[in-house]
């Protein structure tokens, strides 16, 4: 069984509805005016990094492409934009048939991209293509800035495991694609069911202190465990006093005990407690795991702790302060006719408040420098130059309406690891700073 393939239930029956209204009255009203066939270029990109982010990483790509290929308007959906009067019957109509027939670009998933980066770009009919601004954004955004916060971390835990944990802190749903998110960022394991069974993630867990608290005792209590699990379990030692939990663990257990788990109190210290506890207890292979509303600047403290695993919740699915990458969709290029050959043209919004964008069809490539570390981020609307022609970021993802990329998730994951250590050193710097390459934009007519 492909459990890749096997989807989750939502509340509604298709993805055609995870969108906007402007969306559909924007359709009704070129549909009217006859320019919704016209040959359109969207572009995803982000103006500017979180404030202190030195790269953003992309993620939620493989959850675009199941979303684009069930963006379906059944009769239960049709129904329900009749029934709210949103369309007129000749939009209605047309969304009956909507298979999307376009073609979609981007950077892979797990990749890294800077302010200005064409992380996505949608072409087709404005009328096709202008229905996926919120589905598309809905995703890139939130895996995006989850991964982010996982790369981080992982930056911070170095060699270290990470264990995502943070299910009970979002949506349910919103879980299942957080754990996938932080696994493409670096997070080596999940606590979340869904997310194993959906993605094939490693899962793991053990106890909470719920379970210690049902028992008579603490030695009951993890007696127990170790009789249903094995010695190699995790037991958690912080409900009472942590040095005697340590010590009925090792006893319980034996010297062969897994590991244990500290969630709460001066992590630094009590680890080092622990540690030195264990050893002198003859429990020289058991792991420490410490939780306990962790965030990258936590682990990064915890380096010099004899700490071997982190489990992180909260601050993950929540972006550690950023929930979102701020990704923005916008139609950058046009024809003036439904005339499939004619020629597109450059569009832009220009207003004040720096929300302005570049118009224009765009290619990315990163340079590279004389050792092989990138040092800018090129994007261009003309000729790709020939220095840059092999580096190149975009791939095809949906080639008439058919999805031509998918891959297995380890591969964004390995591809992010690599992305991220061809990056300058200081891009695993936590301190607040600017984006650790610039953005270029190459002149036209560069390529010549």
């Amino acid at each position: 069984m492909n459990t890749a393939d096997l989807g989750l239930p939502v509340d509604v029956p298709s993805t055609a509805l995870f969108t906007d209204q402007y969306e559909l009255t924007m359709l009704r009203a070129a549909l009217a005016a006859g320019t919704a066939g016209r040959r359109s270029v969207f572009e995803v990109f982000t103006r500017r990094l979180p404030d202190g982010r030195r790269y953003g990483v992309v993620a939620g790509t493989g959850r675009v492409l199941d979303a684009v290929e069930n963006f379906r308007f059944d009769a239960g959906v049709l129904d329900f934009l009749r029934e709210r009067d949103i369309v007129d019957e000749e939009t209605l109509a047309w969304l009956a048939d909507y298979r999307f027939s376009g073609d979609i670009w981007g950077y892979p998933e797990g990749e890294v991209y800077f302010p200005g980066s064409p992380i996505m770009r949608v072409e087709g009919s404005f009328a096709e293509c202008v229905l996926l601004e919120t589905v598309i954004l809905s995703i890139l955004n939130h895996d995006s800035a989850i991964a982010a916060a996982a790369s981080r971390m992982a930056s911070a835990a170095g060699d270290r495991p990470l264990i995502e944990m943070g299910a009970r802190r979002t949506h349910e749903l919103a879980a299942v694609a957080a754990a996938r998110a932080a696994y493409v960022g670096g997070f080596a394991t999940t606590s979340d069911l869904a997310a194993g069974f959906r993605y094939g993630i490693p899962t793991v867990g053990t106890s909470a202190h719920a379970f210690t608290l049902l028992h008579d005792t603490e030695r009951d209590a993890f007696r127990a465990q170790v009789d249903a699990l094995g010695s190699g379990t995790t037991l958690l030692v912080d409900t009472y006093d942590v040095a005697e939990a340590v010590r009925t663990a090792v006893e319980v257990a034996g010297p062969e005990l897994g590991a244990v788990r500290i969630d709460s109190g001066d992590l630094l210290l009590v680890a080092h407690r622990v540690r030195q506890q264990l050893d002198e207890m003859g429990a020289t292979g058991t792991r420490i795991v410490v939780t306990s509303d962790l965030d990258e600047y936590a682990i990064a403290s915890l380096a010099a702790a004899p700490v071997d695993a982190y489990g992180v919740g909260t601050q993950l699915v929540t972006g550690s302060g950023h929930p979102t990458a701020s990704m923005v969709y916008k139609l950058v290029a046009r024809a003036e006719s439904d005339d499939p050959k004619a020629p597109l043209k450059p569009v832009a919004k220009k207003s004040s408040g720096g929300k302005t964008s570049m118009g224009g069809r765009k290619w990315a490539a990163r340079r590279l420098d004389a050792d092989g570390h990138a040092e800018a981020e090129v994007v261009g609307t003309g000729p790709v130059p020939a220095a840059l022609a092999g580096r190149q970021l975009l791939v095809e993802l949906v080639k008439g309406g058919a999805v031509v990329a998918r891959e297995p998730l380890e591969a964004a994951r390995d591809r992010h690891a690599a992305a991220r250590a061809n990056l300058p050193l200081s891009a695993t710097q936590l301190s607040r700073g600017e984006p650790v390459i610039p953005t270029e934009y190459a002149p036209e007519g560069s390529g010549s």
